[in-house]
C-alpha cells in the first residue's frame, strides 16, 4: 500500500524540517548573545530542566506503548503528543541555554570520559536522525496507515527511547562540572 494523501501532503514539510532544525540547532549553538554584546543573564537554570523534559519523554514514551498494546489508542495518540511538546520544548531551552551560556567541558578522565563521549555523540548524532522518523511515524499514525505506521514505530521508537534516556545520562555525567 502507498502513501495516503496526507502523507504525501507532509513529505516535504517533514524532509525541510528535518534539514532546517539540526541546521537551526548547529548554527545557534554557536551563537552566544553575550559574547555578541547583549546583556543577557545565562540560563543556566535551564538543564535540569530540559534534563528532567528528557526524562518524562522516556515515561510518556514508554507508557504511550503500553498503551497501544492494550488497544488504548486515544492514549497513546495523546501521549505521543506529549513527547512531541516535550522534545520541542528541549530543543528550545537547549538552544537558549547555549546562546546565553558558555559551554561546559566534560572533566572526567579515564574511562569515563570515553563513555561519556560515546554516549554523546551517539545522543547527538540519532537526535538528527530521529527527528525524520517521528515525523513520518506520527503522520502515518494520523493518517491511518496503521500498519505502515506500526512498522515505522518498531524504528522510531527505540531510537527515541535512546535519545530521551541518554539526554539525561549526558546531562547527570557533565552536571557536576557546571559553573555555579
Amino acid at each position: 500500500m502507498g502513501m495516503t494523501a496526507e502523507e504525501k501532503k507532509y513529505k516535504g514539510i517533514i524532509w525541510a524540517l528535518a534539514i532546517i532544525i539540526p541546521l537551526a540547532v548547529a548554527v545557534l549553538f554557536r551563537v552566544n548573545l553575550r559574547d555578541l554584546g547583549y546583556d543577557v543573564q545565562p540560563l543556566s537554570f535551564l538543564p535540569p530542566i530540559y534534563a528532567t523534559i528528557n526524562g518524562l519523554t522516556a515515561v510518556c514514551l514508554v507508557i504511550a506503548v503500553s498503551a497501544i498494546k492494550r488497544g488504548n489508542v486515544k492514549v497513546h495518540e495523546n501521549l505521543i503528543k506529549l513527547c512531541m511538546v516535550f522534545s520541542s520544548l528541549f530543543l528550545l531551552m537547549y538552544v537558549g541555554y547555549h546562546m546565553t551560556s558558555e559551554s561546559t567541558k566534560f572533566g572526567g578522565e579515564g574511562a569515563i570520559k570515553y563513555i561519556y563521549f560515546f554516549i554523546l555523540i551517539t545522543h547527538i548524532v540519532l537526535s538528527v536522525v530521529i527527528i525524520p522518523f517521528v515525523l513520518f511515524t506520527f503522520v502515518r499514525g494520523i493518517a491511518g496507515a496503521y500498519e505502515r505506521h506500526k512498522k515505522l514505530a518498531r524504528i522510531t521508537y527505540p531510537m527515541w527511547l535512546y535519545v530521551a534516556v541518554t539526554g539525561v545520562i549526558v546531562y547527570l555525567m557533565i552536571s557536576p562540572y557546571y559553573a555555579h
